[in-house]
């Protein structure tokens, strides 16, 4: 979503090339920062496209990834996955343009801010209907069964789709200019109403659902473990044995893994998985906010305020924002062992 980052001040005399980059000076056009931060960002391209893949090709070959959550997964890794093949590097080559200038043309100009802001926004949502779900497994286990969740998982995907294209599409459609030939800039439309909508569904409407979701949670999981303890019994002397036990031999383990389980004061199965549901729905909301606050922040405010906020800080805020892509697969797959084993076997197949 951060095509708009060009800056409508084309300053000749500052030549910026990349984030926290040097001005253009003669003989030597990039300073040992500016390469440093180039090859960061080049790297961090080529990781995103090729975690997302890996992500991908796990859940296409391994037939248990075929059902709920893992398709709402799917979704996320395809838009992160063109989010890193379509979008990061052109905006590389515009990071390296003098005065981050557009000098493509108009029609690709047109192709990438409508890829941006699909793919960015598509991801966003993709974030929100995996927390959607993680909270609906969680508070409502009776009433969302495998049927109905994969209804509804199927659901938020086609919608998710539809939104971002909608998003995406409006400016082509005449809301707004994405390109000026004079100035040879190319961002998103500047219009004060495109801009609050913009943002409003790609940003601040799954923020607001992301937060809600995250704070259900989290008082579900308090409220259960606070039942859990006013209903508890004193536990019985072989737990107290075996939780002595533990301490020395290995052997124990799964006897204590059994009073975890079991014992009345130990946590039970259900509590076990809010817990986790929260930890993860924490992280990834978490995540989510700090890559892409700073950038909707400032992209809300310049158009309607007028301000003039320095394009190396709109390149901090967007790449930022881009990084986003890089940490999703890395959380979701982070709590779920079957995908780590899932990678060492692709590994050893290929081999």
């Amino acid at each position: 979503m951060g095509a708009n980052t060009s800056s409508a001040n084309v300053d000749t005399n500052a030549s910026s090339s990349v984030v926290g980059g040097s001005a253009w000076r003669g003989r030597e056009p990039f300073s040992v920062f500016t390469v440093l931060i180039l090859t960061l960002l080049v790297l961090l391209t080529v990781a995103t496209f090729l975690w997302n893949l890996l992500v991908l090709a796990t859940i296409l070959r391994v037939k248990a990834f075929h059902r709920v959550p893992h398709n709402l997964v799917a979704s996320t890794a395809v838009s992160d996955v063109l989010v890193a093949a379509l979008v990061m590097p052109l905006s590389l080559v515009k990071e390296l343009s003098a005065g981050r200038r557009w000098r493509l043309g108009r029609e690709l100009c047109l192709v990438w801010v409508c890829f941006d802001v699909l793919c960015c926004t598509a991801s966003i949502w993709n974030v929100t209907a995996i927390a959607l779900d993680r909270y609906w497994s969680v508070t409502r286990q009776l009433q969302y069964t495998l049927l109905a969740r994969r209804r509804i998982s199927n659901v938020m995907i086609a919608l998710t789709w539809l939104l971002s294209a909608a998003i995406s599409l409006a400016p082509l459609l005449g809301w707004g200019e994405t390109y000026s030939p004079e100035q040879e800039r190319c961002q998103l439309s500047q219009d004060p109403s495109y801009t609050i909508v913009s943002t409003g569904g790609a940003f601040y409407l799954p923020l607001c659902v992301v937060l809600f979701v995250y704070w259900k949670i989290y008082k579900a999981s308090k409220f259960h473990m606070g039942g859990r303890r006013r209903n508890a019994v004193a536990p019985l002397p072989e737990a107290a044995q075996v939780k002595e036990a533990s301490q020395e031999p290995q052997m124990v383990f799964t006897a204590r893994r059994a009073a975890i389980t079991f014992q009345t004061d130990g946590e039970t199965w259900r509590e076990q998985k809010e817990k986790k549901a929260a930890l993860m729905v924490g992280i990834l909301i978490g995540v989510f906010v700090l890559c892409w606050i700073p950038f909707f922040i400032t992209e809300l405010i310049s158009p309607l305020c007028s301000c003039n906020i320095p394009p190396v800080w709109k390149s901090i805020f967007l790449w930022l924002g881009y990084s986003n892509s890089f940490f999703n697969p890395l959380i979701y797959t982070a709590f779920n062992k079957n995908y780590n084993n899932a990678f060492k076997n692709l590994f050893v197949k290929q081999r």
